[in-house]
């Protein structure tokens, strides 16, 4: 837990005053405010003034106050001090003395009704005898000016082998044409930021007033590249095809010294020179790829992914910074409506079922539609994939080892359920048609020595009798997490089984499921429980048998196996099964669900 009771010229009630947290009541040493990560209006998160350390005595999510701003504005936590600094116009590099942080039930005259932060006089001096002055920003340049001196920054810039492998490894699945097209560029090195700001400025380009820019120690305009800020280049554009920004995957993603070993890092960061003297923020701009005039306008979250994405599905689309920050969406959807844009489809990350935060944002992108007069729709995919773009590399994926895969014989399908015993007819046709190649109707057929003389000393009724002796029918029932259309959060969902013992279940809550599916499956009697769920993974994943209206099995997701009078029940974890107990007398009823995709232009 990362308190900081006597490094900072700031406490935990001015970061709660930055974002707004609605005030409950007072406790001792600490006040109670509403829980922004779990959505909880019942003032349960407690946050200590005296330590600087808050926790949510509903969701149990805890932490210092640099992770309370980071987190909830997808930062790390050393930008979530610099931006705190900014918003409270504290000097970066001074210390000032504590504020008094007493507080009673009358404290306060802002809207929250928490304790608004202490001006810092302009000469003030704090405990290291420091001058407490106001970091000088520049005035933010025109965006004709910020799009020539990013082009021109980017056009000096080259893209180094390791990232461009990354791009068009399996994970980000681009072409070199595709990365060349999105103009993705390779950080400098920090020793050659001054040269290069020396060459955009000679070349005519303005940098004062560009985000990242900013003016140094010896009074020379440079650059913010840094060897710990090294990565992939990703430029922000606007509606207008304009650069207004760039974000940088990182090489490596920022950890705070106090995180848990297991918690991963900040892996995006703007280039941003707020801190700096005569420096500029980012603005966290809108990014837009594709056809402005589309009739369908998708909206997802991460720069990064909405290339893909688009490269993917050569669809048009909006993305933002996070999934919450959603203010700038309504120029870009005021522009939108203008061109002719009819649907916006929302697309924001799977977690957006389990995090409350990220609900709200697609509930913004919902209502913001609706204002501008466009029809909003939410896209639903594979839940066992995060993102939009994970979603699509995976069909791509899979359509390719179907193409490479093996044709599976008649034995292997017979025993699987997957066909008749008539079809054994159809698969002699073929083999007599094919092109001489060497196999014989019994390797064609995939039977052993045995079955195949089986098959003709006594026939296709012996032969399938034979067949019939091994293979065996389970029953079997698939339960989903239910949310009716509603937009409505459940913290375990589409989540291993960690993050159900996390929500303080015990088991699934049979309540919050519904009956999607009650079938058999057929398949070899020497197949074990855990292969058997496999099969059912398999047949309920990607394209899914005709009649069945839930969701592809994904985690979060209960299958019930029912042989011989015996029920058993399994949560889907990340990558297999677990045993379980279950109470379905709880479970909504099965029904008919119409889900209806958006069509694209």
């Amino acid at each position: 837990m990362d308190s900081y009771p006597q490094d900072f010229p700031y406490g935990i009630l001015d970061v709660a005053e930055l974002l707004h947290l609605q005030r409950r009541r007072p406790g001792p040493n600490s006040i109670y405010t509403d829980c922004p990560f779990c959505g909880d209006q019942r003032g349960k998160m407690n946050l200590n003034y005296v330590k600087n350390v808050w926790r949510c005595n509903y969701c149990g999510e805890q932490g210092g106050m640099l992770s309370l701003y980071a987190r909830l504005n997808h930062i790390s936590n050393s930008e979530a001090n610099r931006e705190i600094r900014e918003a409270l116009r504290i000097e970066n590099t001074a210390h000032s003395s504590r504020r008094d942080l007493n507080f009673t039930e009358s404290t306060g005259d802002s809207d929250s009704g928490l304790p608004a932060p202490a001006a810092v006089p302009e000469n003030s001096t704090g405990q290291a005898g420091m001058a407490l002055e106001e970091i000088p920003q520049s005035p933010r340049a025109s965006i004709q000016e910020i799009h020539q001196t990013f082009s021109m920054l980017f056009g000096m810039l080259t893209l180094r082998t390791p990232h461009r492998l990354h791009l068009r490894s399996a994970k980000r699945g681009l072409s070199d044409k595709q990365i060349d097209t999105l103009g993705f560029k390779s950080t400098p090195p920090p020793f050659l930021c001054r040269s290069l700001t020396d060459r955009l400025i000679q070349q005519g380009c303005t940098v004062q007033g560009v985000p990242g820019f900013y003016l140094d120690e010896g009074g020379r305009w440079t650059v913010k590249f840094f060897r710990r800020t090294s990565g992939i280049l990703i430029p922000a554009v606007g509606i207008d095809g304009l650069i207004r920004g760039a974000q940088i995957l990182l090489d490596t993603p920022m950890k705070d010294k106090n995180d848990p070993p297991d918690k991963a890092g900040t892996k995006y960061i703007w280039l941003s020179s707020s801190n700096r003297n005569r420096g500029v923020t980012s603005g966290s701009p809108v990014h837009f790829i594709g056809n402005p005039c589309s009739r369908t306008i998708y909206i997802t979250e991460g720069l990064l992914k909405a290339d893909i994405a688009h490269m993917l599905m050569d669809r048009s689309f909006v993305a933002v910074a996070g999934a919450n920050n959603v203010q700038q969406l309504d120029s870009m959807f005021a522009a939108l409506a203008q061109n002719g844009t009819e649907l916006i489809v929302e697309a924001n990350d799977i977690d957006k079922f389990s995090n409350n935060m990220t609900s709200r944002g697609a509930s913004k992108i919902y209502l913001m539609a609706k204002r501008h007069g466009m029809d909003c729709r939410p896209l639903t995919w594979n839940p066992n994939y995060k993102g939009i773009d994970d979603w699509q590399l995976a069909l791509r994926k899979k359509e390719k080892q179907e193409k490479e895969t093996p044709k599976i014989s008649f034995r292997q399908n017979y025993l699987l359920g997957r066909c008749s015993f008539e079809s054994i007819d159809s698969c002699i046709e073929a083999w007599r048609t094919e092109p001489e190649n060497g196999t014989s109707l019994a390797e064609y057929l995939g039977l052993s020595e045995a079955e195949y003389e089986e098959y003709v000393r006594n026939g296709a009724g012996a032969l399938k009798t034979l067949l019939e002796s091994q293979r065996r029918c389970w029953q079997f029932r698939i339960y989903q997490l239910d949310f009716d259309g509603e937009r409505k959060t459940i913290p375990f969902a589409f989540m291993g089984i960690d993050a159900l013992y996390k929500a303080n279940y015990t088991q699934p809550p049979a309540a919050e499921y519904r009956l999607m599916c009650e079938d058999t499956l057929i398949c070899p009697v020497d197949r074990s429980e855990a292969q058997v769920l496999e099969q059912i993974f398999s047949r309920y994943n990607g394209e899914l048998p005709e009649g069945y209206h839930g969701r592809s099995l994904a985690p979060s997701d209960v299958v019930e196996l029912h042989e011989q009078g015996k029920r058993s029940y399994f949560y889907r974890d990340k990558e297999n099964f677990v045993p379980v107990n279950f109470s379905p007398f709880f479970v909504k009823p099965m029904k008919e669900i119409t889900k209806s995709l958006p069509e694209g232009d």
